[in-house]
């Protein structure tokens, strides 16, 4: 998901993408308001046991932080 789609997932739950957020921080940010872990790029995918967060493809695709 691009930064273009991620503040327009964020608009629908209305939540503000702040400017200079990186894209890590406007996730975590919807994580949270849609109940789930905000663990987006900490490397945890195959653990996180979130397997219907939408952001999972974008997760696995990053090195994340452990």
């Amino acid at each position: 998901m691009n930064m273009q789609e991620i503040r327009e997932k964020a608009k629908g739950l209305d939540l503000k993408v702040a400017v200079g957020w990186t894209k890590i921080t406007a996730v975590r940010a919807i994580q949270t308001a849609e109940g789930f872990e905000p663990c987006f790029g900490r490397g945890l995918y195959d653990v996180c046991g979130q397997p219907d967060c939408c952001f999972r493809p974008d997760c696995e695709k990053i090195p994340g932080e452990k």
